[in-house]
Protein backbone atom coordinates (compact mmCIF):
# COMPACT_ATOMS: atom_id res chain seq x y z
CA UNK A 1 0.00 0.00 0.00
CA UNK A 2 0.83 3.57 -1.13
CA UNK A 3 0.05 6.92 -0.36
CA UNK A 4 1.17 10.49 -2.16
CA UNK A 5 2.97 12.93 0.18
CA UNK A 6 4.70 16.16 -0.31
CA UNK A 7 5.95 19.87 1.45
CA UNK A 8 3.62 22.78 0.16
CA UNK A 9 5.83 25.32 -1.36
CA UNK A 10 4.90 28.18 0.46
CA UNK A 11 5.31 27.14 4.24
CA UNK A 12 7.22 23.97 3.98
CA UNK A 13 3.82 22.08 5.67
CA UNK A 14 3.82 18.31 5.30
CA UNK A 15 1.04 17.60 3.06
CA UNK A 16 -0.99 14.13 1.91
CA UNK A 17 -3.20 13.73 -1.07
CA UNK A 18 -6.75 12.37 -0.25
CA UNK A 19 -10.02 13.28 -1.69
CA UNK A 20 -9.00 15.31 -4.28
CA UNK A 21 -7.01 17.57 -2.45
CA UNK A 22 -3.63 17.99 -0.41
CA UNK A 23 -4.51 17.69 3.31
CA UNK A 24 -2.24 18.42 6.15
CA UNK A 25 -3.14 15.49 7.99
CA UNK A 26 -2.37 11.82 6.73
CA UNK A 27 -5.82 10.76 8.00
CA UNK A 28 -8.03 10.01 4.83
CA UNK A 29 -4.83 9.42 2.40
CA UNK A 30 -5.69 7.42 -0.72
CA UNK A 31 -4.40 4.57 -0.61
CA UNK A 32 -3.09 2.99 -3.82
CA UNK A 33 -3.10 -0.70 -3.34
CA UNK A 34 -1.97 -1.57 -7.30
CA UNK A 35 0.65 -0.29 -9.74
CA UNK A 36 -2.49 1.26 -11.44
CA UNK A 37 -3.42 3.39 -8.63
CA UNK A 38 0.05 4.15 -7.84
CA UNK A 39 1.05 5.75 -11.49
CA UNK A 40 -2.32 7.73 -11.06
CA UNK A 41 -0.66 9.49 -7.89
CA UNK A 42 2.60 10.05 -8.81
CA UNK A 43 0.70 12.39 -11.90
CA UNK A 44 -1.23 13.84 -9.51
CA UNK A 45 2.22 14.76 -7.42
CA UNK A 46 4.35 15.33 -10.86
CA UNK A 47 1.25 17.70 -11.71
CA UNK A 48 1.27 19.71 -8.62
CA UNK A 49 4.61 19.94 -8.52
CA UNK A 50 5.12 21.25 -11.90
CA UNK A 51 2.11 24.01 -10.89
CA UNK A 52 4.41 24.98 -8.04
CA UNK A 53 1.99 23.89 -5.63
CA UNK A 54 4.12 21.13 -3.63
CA UNK A 55 7.86 20.18 -3.37
CA UNK A 56 9.73 17.17 -2.43
CA UNK A 57 6.81 14.72 -3.72
CA UNK A 58 6.74 10.93 -2.91
CA UNK A 59 5.28 7.87 -3.17
CA UNK A 60 5.62 6.06 0.24
CA UNK A 61 4.67 2.88 1.78
CA UNK A 62 1.86 2.29 4.67
CA UNK A 63 0.20 0.10 6.51
CA UNK A 64 -3.26 0.23 8.17
CA UNK A 65 -3.68 -0.63 11.35
CA UNK A 66 -6.67 -0.82 12.86
CA UNK A 67 -8.21 1.85 10.56
CA UNK A 68 -5.16 4.35 10.53
CA UNK A 69 -2.60 4.81 8.11
CA UNK A 70 0.38 4.52 9.44
CA UNK A 71 3.95 5.23 7.33
CA UNK A 72 6.37 2.21 7.37
CA UNK A 73 9.56 4.31 7.67
CA UNK A 74 10.02 6.55 11.03
CA UNK A 75 10.80 9.43 9.06
CA UNK A 76 7.59 9.65 7.45
CA UNK A 77 5.93 8.75 10.78
CA UNK A 78 7.81 12.15 12.05
CA UNK A 79 6.59 13.95 9.07
CA UNK A 80 2.86 12.67 9.82
CA UNK A 81 3.29 13.48 13.49
CA UNK A 82 5.40 16.51 13.63
CA UNK A 83 8.14 17.65 15.53
CA UNK A 84 9.50 15.55 18.10
CA UNK A 85 10.87 17.94 20.11
CA UNK A 86 7.52 18.61 21.82
CA UNK A 87 4.04 17.27 21.76
CA UNK A 88 2.65 20.63 21.75
CA UNK A 89 3.53 22.22 18.79
CA UNK A 90 2.88 20.52 15.15
CA UNK A 91 0.06 18.04 14.50
CA UNK A 92 0.48 16.23 17.63
CA UNK A 93 -0.63 19.15 19.01
CA UNK A 94 -4.20 19.54 16.69
CA UNK A 95 -5.08 16.00 17.58
CA UNK A 96 -4.73 16.47 21.68
CA UNK A 97 -6.72 20.13 21.11
CA UNK A 98 -9.63 18.01 18.87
Amino acid sequence: MKILTANRLTDGECLWWGNGAWNETIEGAEIATDKEAEARLEAIGKAAFEANLVLDVAIIDVEVVDGTIRPLRLRERIRAAGPTVRNDLGKQARRIAA
